[in-house]
């Protein structure tokens, strides 16, 4: 007899308050944002005080709105262009519909990389150096989101007779297309990687002051350790219904993150040859 875990079916909504319903999805992106902000204010903090480029703490701060801004709109976005174009097109209004989920990480990552663009440049900061701070914040968002995604019972796996399986149910409407089997939990697999793993891997290269002294390297490491951990997981996460496998070998997920790993390596190969990055003087600084 095949023995699998059970999936502990949770409510999507957290709070009931008369018709207002806070949902686990919404809590963890608040989680995720506060979270992250006390960490990047943290690090900042602790950045010598002649680093003139490198962002403050009251930055941080002020950046906070820009990231949310960033993240919601550019997630959607992403979700809408990337995954399901012809829906949206025919049913514009279900874009506004983000509390029933679909975000897309790599949109998401495009809103941000461009909000850090434009308020560093306004801010007359090192926009790698603010990349950086937010690099090494990005997996408690990502670690929290994933869990969301379990709780919401999507994005689920591919059918497998590993022990640690789960029954996930389907919906109704879905029933046609997917059988209800013991499947990989895959977004707790993509809450380890992308979260827990690379959260340490980052927490312990910032700590190495020929590392944290040179902006961009973290960024890149983020870059390309997410791409190569997405790309893993895509292999037991279920393809997405109305995409399914492109050419029949490999998913969208999986497409979208090939240029972040080389985008990432380039960046961190480019950052470790900035000769002197690490002693920062009146003509050059960590930016």
């Amino acid at each position: 007899m095949l023995l699998t875990l059970p999936y502990p079916e949770i409510d999507p909504v957290a709070i009931q308050l008369g018709p207002l319903a806070i949902r686990w999805y919404a809590l963890a992106y608040i989680a995720g944002f506060v979270l992250g902000y006390a960490y990047c204010v943290r690090m900042a903090g602790r950045t010598p005080a002649d680093w003139t480029r490198h962002p403050s703490a009251a930055d941080i701060g002020d950046f906070l709105t820009w990231a949310v801004i960033g993240t919601i709109l550019g997630g959607r976005l992403g979700f809408v262009l990337f995954y399901m174009p012809g829906h949206f097109l025919e049913n514009p209004l279900d874009i506004l519909r983000v509390w029933e989920g679909g975000m897309a990480f790599h949109g998401g990552l495009l809103g941000v990389a461009l909000a850090i663009i434009l308020f560093a440049r306004q801010r007359g900061r090192s926009p790698f150096a603010l990349g950086d701070l937010i690099a090494c914040a990005a997996p408690i968002g990502l670690f929290f989101g994933r869990i969301a995604n379990f709780i919401n019972n999507e994005l689920w796996g591919r059918p497998s007779d590993v022990p640690w399986a789960m029954t996930f149910p389907i919906p109704d409407h879905l029933e046609t297309y997917f059988p209800e089997v013991p499947r990989h939990p895959s977004q707790l697999y993509e809450a380890v990687l992308e979260g827990v793993v690379l959260f340490a891997l980052l927490y312990v290269l910032r700590r190495r002051a020929a590392i944290a002294a040179r902006p961009g390297m973290l960024t890149g490491i983020f870059l390309a350790g997410y791409g190569v951990a997405r790309f893993i997981v895509e292999f037991f996460r279920q393809p997405d219904l109305q995409l399914g496998l492109i050419g029949g070998i490999i998913t969208m997920g999986q497409i979208l993150s090939l240029p972040m790993i080389l985008i990432g390596a380039g960046m961190a190969y480019w950052a470790a040859q900035q000769r002197g990055a690490a002693q920062p003087d009146g003509n050059r600084h960590a930016g």
